[in-house]
């Protein structure tokens, strides 16, 4: 029997498994954000001093427009992503990330699969609520408002303008339900591409909506977390805008 006293143990475990790369992962990712946060020397800037951004007599859908524009070229990927939250007949809510795919005077949209989970609490409550959020401009749009289904022709336009194996993901896809394997996926994908080689229809269970805003938030990042936050609320077929408190 070999026997190593407390010493010798706890040597071995410093220079074995202390520089054990998986432990020097695990020591990063317990230091993570340390000495991140930046300290600010507090100023508060006003428009007196600086031309600041005022949205007051804007279009908030104009905004949006010209924000997502921006996104587009600093964004990795992805600048019309979007995160979508829901509300089952429970209370509880739920969110998921989802790609804003164009928008009305009144709405924006997305698509998805109508047997969802997200489609039955969007189509039990009509409400929901999204969340634009754009590192790289360090700026933030917040909605919220009643949801409907698009209307059949937007939905089949819009689905016929994506790339054929999307088209057929989406006869494949029972998004939401329990998933037996891989395989099976691709399976259906198989026999789905069998029986539509070119030019597939929308399937009945899948299409669009539109979240038709009240509420828009605009949200800028500024020095010691003084953001500027603008509310736009819709008051008889206008909107009105105030500014909020960081």
């Amino acid at each position: 029997m070999i026997i190593i006293n407390q010493t010798v143990f706890l040597w071995f475990i410093k220079t074995n498994i202390c520089g054990h790369p998986v432990a020097k992962m695990r020591k990063r990712h317990l230091d993570l954000g340390k000495g991140r946060r930046k300290h600010y020397v507090i100023k508060i800037t006003t428009e007196k001093d600086i031309p600041m951004f005022d949205p007051r007599g804007d279009n908030p859908f104009d905004l949006l427009d010209a924000w997502m524009a921006e996104a587009a070229e600093h964004e990795i990927n992805d600048p019309n992503a979007v995160a979508l939250a829901s509300v089952a007949e429970d209370g509880f809510p739920s969110v998921r990330v989802v790609l804003m795919k164009g928008r009305d005077d009144n709405a924006v949209h997305f698509y998805t699969n109508y047997t969802s989970r997200k489609s039955g609490e969007l189509d039990g409550t009509g409400k929901a609520a999204m969340c634009f959020h754009w590192k790289s401009l360090r700026r933030q749009i917040r909605l919220v408002g009643r949801v409907e289904r698009l209307d059949e022709a937007t939905s089949d336009a819009y689905y016929h303008s994506r790339p054929y194996g999307s088209r057929i993901g989406a006869w494949a896809s029972d998004q939401s339900s329990p998933l037996e394997d891989r395989q099976t996926l691709a399976d259906r994908v198989q026999s789905f591409s069998d029986t539509y080689p070119e030019n597939p229809p929308r399937p009945p269970y899948w299409g669009g909506y539109r979240l038709i805003p009240h509420e828009m938030e605009f949200w800028i990042d500024g020095e010691s977390r003084l953001h500027d936050r603008f509310r736009f609320t819709k008051e008889g077929g206008n909107w009105q805008v105030i500014r909020l408190y960081p």
